[in-house]
């Protein structure tokens, strides 16, 4: 995974999401999603173009539903 997103859970998904101060892209998967997989080399593209503009972050639904 890309030194520009972090792995979000439960327990730090207001503080990291709705207390973030900036736009955030938040990356709902599942390791079983075939899209989820495809999208992730573009997203973190993204984030390394948007680093310190757009946090991004991950997190795994299966593991946090």
């Amino acid at each position: 995974m890309s030194d520009h997103i972090k792995t979000i859970t439960d327990a730090n998904f207001e503080q990291d999401v709705l207390n973030a101060g900036k736009p955030v892209l938040v990356d709902f998967w599942a390791e079983w999603c075939g899209p989820c997989r495809m999208l992730a080399p573009v997203l973190e593209q993204v984030a390394e173009q948007f680093a310190g503009k757009v946090k991004f972050v991950k997190m795994d639904i299966d593991a946090h539903a």
